[in-house]
């Protein structure tokens, strides 16, 4: 479960392309995450998914590459986002929903864990089986097609490819079906757990591919199945291979009206009775041209969003408050990791791609960067641990976030001092390394140390303003204890 923005080059405010996604637990569960590099040696060439009996013969030539995997490996690897070393990125996966129309057609690939184990694929496996063996994102979308037309798949998810020009966004039908369309230059999208895309181009996906792909026999599919429900013959994959439930209209779409009426606020009217779209809206756009160009802090903030400044925010505490809690938020509390790539087109290929994280409910903490081109990563974001402690970021996010929780409007200005110091000091350790590098390049004899070196300014300071930020929401939390009285001991 989780919330995904991709931005396409001409709509961001540097020219890169963006992706971003939140990793979201199910309800009640809570992820631990770790950064880490995998090394060529260190992958696998006979992959056996841990949640299915699906196994895959990989090739044998992968290429180092980042991940978040989760430290419990009892259900897989789930390695959610990462760069490769020809600056190319995935990000996998955002869950989906579909109806039962293709269901029917198409069914998953029957899956229960523990009692039905049969081939397959899924979150778990996507990073791994694709990110080592591509060069751009328009083979990222190849390879996992043939992927889920061989092996099929138990679960519907939306991917991420995303290189230094292109993004492609990918989505699955039923147990083998697939299509994939790239974002506009101009636009960003949103996705909230919903099947996304708009619109599609059946001539351009089985003719030039320049903008649409799809699996092998698709058109055939939806002829066969009657899937297309359109009157005009503009094919919405929305309306044909998507749901429409009461679960999307609280659960999903609230997300992208939120985060489209942040984009373009003046663009059309998002509340009252006349309002052009409502938070429920089943027909919400897929994507949109920004009224500003978007950047790294837009995204973060969109993404910690909580319905601030509407009816259904948790926190409000004046107005009509019948309204409060009403949508699930994006920021919620079982956010798993936030992983940001962006990759510079205005930078060599060294220093090109960088991975902005953030660890824990999105609410309370904040985003830094890191390169990509690295052979390891921080200790703090390396080294999370399976029992809570302060050593590492994720937990330090954790604890921080539940204490602020039922404090927020009073622990809210150190949160908020908090965000701005770390993403501002990143911002400059980042133009400092950007700089020394394009300066000194020739003079550089380990480019991975160096970027490293980097990684770790950034990650120490990191480690320092969130531990002073836990000792002063302790302090705050801790005199609001119900147990707490005025008279101090003699």
């Amino acid at each position: 479960m989780c919330t995904t923005i991709l931005v396409g080059k001409n709509a961001s405010y540097d020219g890169s392309t963006i992706v971003a996604r939140i990793e979201d637990s199910s309800s009640g569960m809570f992820k631990a995450k770790k950064f880490i590099v995998v090394e060529p040696k260190e992958q696998p060439v006979h992959y056996k998914s841990v949640r299915t009996d699906c196994e895959i013969e990989l090739p044998e030539n992968p290429m180092r590459y980042t991940c978040l995997p989760n430290v419990k490996k009892w259900r897989g690897v789930w390695g959610a986002c990462g760069i490769n070393e020809k600056n190319v990125s995935v990000s996998a996966t955002e869950t989906i929903t579909t109806n039962e129309r293709v269901l029917g057609a198409d069914p998953l690939i029957e899956f229960e864990p523990d009692i039905i184990k049969k081939g397959g694929i899924g979150e778990e496996d996507i990073i791994v089986i694709t990110l080592p063996y591509i060069e751009n994102a328009r083979q990222g979308v190849e390879r996992l097609g043939s992927l889920i037309e061989k092996y099929g798949t138990y679960e519907s998810n939306g991917v991420a490819f995303q290189d230094v020009d292109e993004i492609w966004w990918f989505e699955t039908i039923g147990g083998h079906h697939w299509i994939a369309r790239k974002v506009p230059d101009d636009r960003y999208v949103v996705m909230p757990n919903q099947f996304g895309i708009d619109y599609f181009d059946l001539d351009d996906a089985f003719g030039e591919k320049k903008e649409f792909m799809c699996s092998s026999d698709l058109r055939e599919f939806i002829k066969k199945y009657h899937l297309d429900l359109s009157m005009d013959g503009r094919l919405n994959p929305r309306d044909a291979f998507g749901s429409h439930t009461d679960e999307d209209t609280t659960y999903n779409t609230p997300r992208a009206w939120v985060m489209l009426r942040y984009f373009n606020p003046t663009s059309y009217t998002w509340d009252g009775p006349a309002a052009d779209f409502k938070p429920e809206n089943l027909n919400l756009p897929w994507s949109m041209v920004p009224e500003k160009k978007i950047t790294i802090e837009d995204v973060k903030c969109i993404l910690s969003n909580h319905y601030q400044g509407t009816p259904y925010d948790p926190y409000a505490r004046y107005g009509d408050l019948s309204q409060r809690g009403k949508y699930r938020p994006i920021g919620i509390n079982r956010d798993d990791v936030l992983a940001l790539t962006q990759i510079r087109p205005y930078m060599p290929d060294e220093i090109r791609s960088i991975e902005w994280l953030a660890f824990g409910c999105n609410v309370f903490n904040a985003i830094a960067p890191f390169y990509s081109n690295i052979t390891k990563t921080p200790e703090y974001l390396a080294n999370t641990t399976l029992t809570p402690t302060i050593d590492n970021l994720y937990w330090a996010n954790r604890i921080i976030a539940t204490l602020c929780d039922p404090h927020f409007s009073i622990t809210l200005p150190d949160v908020e001092n908090y965000q701005m110091i770390v993403q501002s000091k990143a911002h400059e350790i980042l133009n400092k390394y950007d700089e020394e590098f394009l300066n000194n390049r020739s003079k550089i004899k380990n480019i991975n140390e160096f970027l490293e070196k980097a990684n770790d300014d950034i990650s120490n300071f990191l480690k320092v303003k969130t531990t002073d930020l836990l000792d002063k929401t302790l302090y705050t939390a801790s005199c609001e204890m119900k147990n707490g009285y005025s008279r101090s001991d003699a």
